[in-house]
């Protein structure tokens, strides 16, 4: 059971690194708002996947899963918050501004950025939480795959469950690590030309994450 577990444990890690919507989404909160609000976001993107962790085990999933009309609901629904947190990004006040504004502007908008970085805003844990509660895919992935490496040693059910706990620790190690590695680099984010670049980038990123959503057959 151990080596079923450990081998199970390496590809849930392989597929948690893989960059899509939760690293985008971490990665806008922590650059706009500092390491506070990413870690934030990234326990939101956890309760999410608690969520559906959690109806996986009650069989939920499954049906959700296997009904197309619910299931196109839950996607577009998804798809259309992604491209919402992607046009926030793109009209963030300065994200679309000449980047010859003056150093005064520039040092002035650097030093609001880094007063302001380590308050956390409430909205930090719901966005996380939504765009994974609104992500059908997860659902897909948790009912195709997790019984296949559930360890035989255990029920169905605890196996299932026992392997969303991993892939949420994984999840919130990784993602926790990456809000740190930005967070060293916060004098380089603050400057007001890099805030612009990475909002346009995120922003188009995000767009394009729930375009992809919206289109994909599954």
């Amino acid at each position: 059971m151990l080596t079923q577990l450990v081998a199970a444990t390496g590809v849930l890690a392989l597929l948690t690194v893989v960059p899509g919507p939760d690293m985008a989404i971490v990665t806008r909160r922590a650059v706009s708002r500092g390491r506070a609000d990413g870690l934030r976001t990234v326990g939101g993107i956890a309760a999410g996947l608690l969520l559906w962790g959690t109806l996986t085990v009650a069989g939920l999933a499954a049906l959700l899963a296997a009904s197309a009309e619910v299931y196109l609901v839950v996607k577009l629904a998804g798809a259309a918050y992604l491209c919402f947190l992607g046009i926030q990004s793109l009209r963030r006040p300065g994200a679309g501004g000449e980047p010859g504004n003056g150093a005064g502007a520039d040092a002035e908008a650097g030093a609001g950025a880094e007063a302001g970085a380590d308050a956390p805003t409430a909205g930090a844990w719901r966005t996380g939480l939504i765009a994974n509660a609104l992500n059908p895919k997860i659902a897909v992935f948790y009912t195709g795959l997790l019984p296949s490496l559930a360890p035989q040693g255990l029920p169905p059910a605890a196996g299932m469950a026992l392997l969303v706990l991993v892939h949420v620790v994984l999840t919130v190690a990784w993602l926790s690590t990456y809000v740190y590695v930005l967070s060293r680099a916060r004098r380089f984010f603050a400057r007001p030309r890099v805030r612009r670049t990475m909002d346009r980038v995120t922003g188009i990123v995000l767009i394009g994450f729930g375009v992809r959503v919206a289109t994909s057959a599954t």
